[in-house]
């Protein structure tokens, strides 16, 4: 049995630099961290004494007969990019809702396949878990979808992440002391709008925008620099939360679905209360909106927002983990062979080059 942790994140800037329809052309980067809430995975191979072959526990129970009946998208791909039609168990668990602009979709893929390499007794870089999920969303359920969230969930921590035109990626993490970090988490309130929605659809209609919105997007990837400079410098970190406030003004500018009246009416409320800046975290549409403010204003700001959730956070910085791992009696090397793992993993190295190149 494994149990996986994977942390959720928050972009602070560059979010939309990373579709591959910007990045093939100029390259991207962002700037974000992961948060100390996370997605749990509980899985198993699934002793051959039941009616069932595998079951699955998520927002439904699943019990078939083969794998490849399984109705969870993720787990049916990761269960067919390796391979695997032994009976298996998942039981996930999330701290956070889905569909919400933390990168949930992405954490899970990461966690799952995390999880099922761990069952099988191989231990995946982080690396690998960044790039297979990425194929997996792009390639195999043909997601609308950038390659952040994948590599904040499998790296974790604060990090500036820099995207070249091929695809391939370098994960910088931020060298802040522990009070800059304590500094600029004191001042963040996350809320959570109660709105869920699907964030492909959303990032389809931005992408679809990109070749139009040229300025706006290399305006938004200088914010990562600018970001990085305030944060690595004694700098008011308030100068941080009114670069937020720019970024949204950006974002919100690349497609009518990334606000709603009810979310500029949140934003607008916030500001008014003594917010600095502040932004819809995700493709937009909903989920969590993250404020910057000062502490003084909180209290006000919490008031005033007080029939949104507010969720506290601090900054995660170990990614994904597994953090349970007791194996089955069988060896691990007649795992790996009815797995067929090794003969998947020299597969898969020209589907990530393929997937790479967008």
């Amino acid at each position: 049995m494994i149990i996986s942790k994977t942390p959720f994140r928050v972009s602070f800037f560059g979010g939309g630099t990373d579709y591959h329809t910007w990045y093939q052309e100029h390259g991207g980067q962002v700037l974000s961290t992961t948060i100390d809430h996370y997605c749990y995975l509980n899985c198993r191979l699934l002793p051959p004494f039941f009616t069932h072959n595998s079951r699955v526990v998520w927002s439904k129970i699943e019990e078939v007969i083969e794998n490849g009946e399984i109705a969870h998208p993720v787990i049916n791909a990761v269960l067919k990019l390796l391979n695997i039609d032994l009976g298996v168990e998942v039981h996930h668990q999330g701290d956070l809702p889905a569909r919400s602009g933390i990168g949930s979709s992405s954490t899970f893929t990461v966690g799952f396949l995390n999880s099922m390499y761990n069952v099988f007794g191989y231990s995946p870089s982080k690396k690998q878990l960044a790039d297979e999920a990425i194929y997996i969303e792009r390639q195999h359920l043909k997601e609308s979808v950038g390659i952040q969230d994948q590599i904040a969930a499998a790296y974790g921590g604060f990090n500036h992440i820099k995207i070249n035109t091929d695809g391939s990626y370098n994960v910088i993490p931020v060298d802040l002391s522990e009070e800059r970090k304590e500094e600029l988490n004191s001042n963040l309130l996350l809320f959570f709008t109660g709105v869920s929605r699907f964030s492909s659809e959303i990032a389809s209609k931005k992408i679809d925008s990109i070749p139009n919105k040229y300025q706006e997007l290399s305006t938004m990837s200088q914010m990562v620099d600018e970001g990085m400079k305030i944060l690595n410098s004694n700098t008011d970190l308030e100068q941080f939360g009114k670069l937020l406030h720019e970024s949204w003004i950006l974002k919100r500018s690349l497609s009518e679905s990334v606000s709603t009246i009810f979310i500029d009416e949140i934003y607008e409320t916030a500001m008014k209360h003594g917010a600095t800046g502040g932004k819809i975290l995700g493709a937009g549409g909903g989920g969590f909106i993250l404020f910057y403010v000062k502490p003084e204003f909180q209290a006000n700001v919490m008031k005033a927002l007080k029939n949104l959730l507010y969720i506290p956070f601090g900054f995660d910085k170990d990614g994904a983990q597994v953090i349970f791992n007791h194996h089955h009696k069988y060896k691990r090397s007649e795992l790996i062979r009815q797995m067929n793992l090794n003969v998947n993993l020299n597969n898969i190295n020209d589907l990530l080059l393929e997937t790479a190149r967008g």
